[in-house]
């Protein structure tokens, strides 16, 4: 079996009518990065509870590694790392107490516990801290010290709930070299982030979920392939008044100096550049406006908000 994670047909609907999840189907193969998107309330940390055993689902089938997590809930729990969105440690415990005592759980003796501990600790730039309390962490090192705690007994699946919330942008990067790299070594990780240039720089495949249920499932190269444009900022080294019209583009002023345009898929920036040349327009510097995945995914998500509210109440039921 290739696959880490194979669900089938999952449903979720709580005591009071709410259908949180709606009969999905997804499988990630092993060695996978894979982001699982949607807005908020679409059943994503919905999905994670159920994998991770904190959520009973009402149907469908999870298997970890093959392992039917209804029928070797222990074993196939082994196999997976969760960290959660929210500090739940104890801040008033030691660093490296908090994983040795993780590694317990999972039947881990202290002596081996340790060794395993000033490995994750040191790759995570944590290990000076590891006397110190946990409450005398940044933001950034607590949210590092979530992902040691979740590494420590070694599992093959490593499932993230927005890692990076909250943290600055160069301790997101050195986070995210972290996970590149225990990814190449086998790891298989599935990543939920509102940071949709994570997801792009990170995932090598992608599901987005709304409103309960799967409305993409494909590689991130395809679902990018899928947008029909990019918008890009470009600087101009001269002040110019009025802007000229480029015929075929998409432009909109910002300054006498700054211009916004819509690039075309038929189009590429060659013959952009050709067009600024011909109308005498040099240009100092440019750059992407918008991420190409966050317009993709808002596209979707509207797009399955336009169905849902099209199909009548009969439809729906």
């Amino acid at each position: 079996m290739n696959s880490a994670l194979t669900i089938r047909n999952l449903r979720k609907t709580y005591k009071n009518g709410f259908q949180a999840i709606k009969g999905i189907d997804l499988e990630v193969q092993k060695g996978d990065f894979f982001a699982l998107l949607g807005p908020n309330g679409a059943g994503k940390s919905t999905i994670i509870g159920i994998i991770s055993s904190l959520i009973r689902k009402s149907g469908g089938e999870v298997f970890i590694f093959g392992l039917d997590i209804d029928q070797h809930f222990t074993q196939a729990k082994q196999y997976i790392g969760v960290v959660p969105q929210e500090f739940n440690f104890n801040v008033f415990e030691p660093v490296i107490e908090i994983l040795v005592n993780q590694a317990g759980y999972f039947g881990i003796d202290r002596r081996r516990a340790f060794d395993i501990a000033e490995d994750i600790l040191h790759r995570l730039g944590l290990w000076k801290k590891r006397r110190g309390m946990a409450r005398e962490l940044s933001g950034g090192m607590k949210r590092r010290l979530l992902i040691a705690r979740a590494l420590v007994h070694q599992p093959r699946l490593l499932i993230l709930d927005e890692p990076t919330a909250g943290v600055d942008i160069e301790i997101r990067r050195t986070m995210w070299e972290f996970l590149q790299m225990i990814n190449a070594e086998g790891t298989t990780i599935i990543l939920t982030t509102h940071y949709l240039e994570e997801a792009e720089n990170l995932c090598r495949n992608i599901a987005i979920i709304d409103d309960g249920g799967l409305i993409e499932n494909t590689s991130m190269r395809h679902l990018l392939d899928q947008l029909h444009r990019e918008i890009f900022i470009f600087y101009l080294k001269y002040p110019v008044a009025p802007l000229p019209e480029l015929a075929g583009y998409e432009v909109r002023r910002i300054d006498d100096k700054t211009v916004e345009v819509v690039l075309p898929q038929e189009h590429n920036l060659n013959d952009l550049f050709g067009v600024f040349s011909q109308y005498g327009l040099q240009i100092a510097s440019m750059k992407n406006k918008t991420n190409r995945l966050e317009e993709t995914f808002l596209r979707l998500v509207s797009k399955n908000a336009k169905q849902e509210n099209n199909a009548g109440p009969l439809n729906r039921l």
